[in-house]
């Protein structure tokens, strides 16, 4: 239903993405992209090309007049720093200045060199570089902007990056997203923060690389996204494949997935109860997680004061808002595993020189020390993909008007009754 292609190297004139599948009537703009492109460059821990690198957005085709039309959308974010690299990138006959022989432990290179007959680690890490996942967030822009039309906000936050966690607790909200985004690394607990930070800090100063863990979560999907009739219709293994897509994502989790093994059946899952009439039910605005008020419900959708409507309730959400492979209409919350980045600013990983076969050690592009806080980022941008897709799926619509039409009468076969206030933009 939504379709989306990427193209372009990490120090190639462009990235390019191609997004297919957009109702028309989306209202979008260059300024929505280049937020959530900024929002990418965020974090401590993070090398000089976030300083002096600017995304240059060009809205290319399927959106006029601030409007999309229905036709795929294309996007161009170009490479300021292209002028330095306009040789050693040249899609022209010639050969480039460097060869790089000694490909990175940890990085695609070795096995992308063999698998595509390539004796230049270049030709491999241009395309394998993280540089790739600002097309992402270029796409994931416009599934944000097309879910928000019928209420699903979307929010992530750090809670490990090396050995620092942040304590277990209360699930962010939308509300909290521009306090997330000013901590410096995207934790939205002060102390583990500084905690992060000093650990950061010591990394650094040893020329070395954290990994982390990021959250995302995602407020006010609509019950019965995915299905549990075929294995690649699942809306959790959608959602973990897009995740582990990320670059240097060796895990995914969903809900209490990690922990649920060591539990017994009879605390391992979400009650279900009807809601109290009048009681509102839903998410409370501190998204609460565990055994206090109700934290999702079977129809989506939501009133006036921000909680879902009437319906089936749940007290927890250890299945983190998924079972069987559908969506059960409370909070849909995965995290996503990075390990720590394969370049490191102190070349110390033992390789080979695949001309020679001498032993040496890795060569340096440049990198940072982390990369956590932009990965939830770009987490957000993919689960927003999945949702959108889901949502088409189910929903369908040529506009976004029917679009949301169709959402509404489906919230009503459920008994729900969608705000006015959801998912309207000015063209009503």
């Amino acid at each position: 239903m939504l379709r989306y292609l990427t193209a372009g190297e990490s120090h190639g004139r462009a990235l390019v993405v191609v997004v297919e599948g957009l109702p028309a009537g989306l209202l979008v703009t260059s300024g929505d992209i280049q937020r959530g492109l900024a929002r990418r460059r965020l974090g401590y821990g993070r090398g000089p090309r976030m300083r002096f690198e600017v995304d240059e957005v060009t809205l290319l085709g399927g959106i006029r007049h601030g409007r999309t039309i229905g036709s795929p959308v294309a996007i161009e974010i170009a490479n300021t720093e292209w002028p330095k690299w306009e040789e050693e990138m040249s899609p022209a006959p010639g050969l480039p200045a460097k060869v790089l022989t000694q490909p990175r432990p940890g990085h695609a290179d070795l096995a992308g060199m063999l698998k595509y007959g390539l004796a230049d680690a270049r030709d491999v890490l241009e395309r394998a570089s993280a540089r790739e996942t600002a097309a992402r967030v270029a796409a994931g822009t416009l599934a944000k902007l097309l879910v928000g039309q019928i209420g699903v906000d979307i929010v992530s936050h750090v809670v490990q990056l090396g050995p620092e966690r942040a304590p277990a607790g209360t699930l962010p909200t939308i509300a909290d997203l521009e306090r997330i985004d000013e901590s410096s690394v995207r934790c939205a607990d002060p102390e583990a923060e500084a905690r992060m930070v000093a650990a950061i800090k010591a990394a650094a100063k040893d020329g070395d690389s954290l990994g982390g863990v990021a959250e995302v979560v995602a407020y006010g999907v609509p019950v019965g996204l995915g299905s549990h009739v075929h294995w690649d219709r699942r809306l959790d293994a959608l959602v973990a494949q897009a995740l582990m897509s990320i670059q240097a994502i060796k895990a995914v989790e969903i809900g209490d997935g990690l922990e649920l093994p060591a539990l017994r059946g009879s605390v391992a899952h979400d009650a279900i109860r009807v809601a109290a009439a009048g009681s509102g039910g839903g998410t409370d605005p501190a998204g609460e997680r565990g055994n206090g008020d109700a934290v999702g419900l079977a129809g989506g959708g939501r009133d006036d004061a921000g909680r879902l409507g009437g319906g089936y309730v749940r007290d927890t959400h250890r299945a983190g808002g998924i079972e069987g492979g559908i969506s059960t209409g409370s909070p849909i919350v995965a995290r996503a595993s990075m390990k720590p980045l394969a370049t490191l600013n102190r070349p110390s990983l033992e390789t080979v020189d695949v001309v020679t076969k001498e032993s040496t050690v890795s060569f340096k592009e440049r990198t940072d020390v982390t990369a956590v806080p932009a990965m939830g980022v770009v987490a957000e941008t993919m689960l927003a993909l999945v949702l959108a897709d889901e949502s088409l799926r189910k929903f369908g619509g040529d506009s976004v008007a029917e679009f949301r039409r169709n959402h509404h009468g489906y919230l009503d076969s459920l008994g729900e009754t969608p705000s006015a206030a959801v998912g309207m933009s000015d063209d009503g």
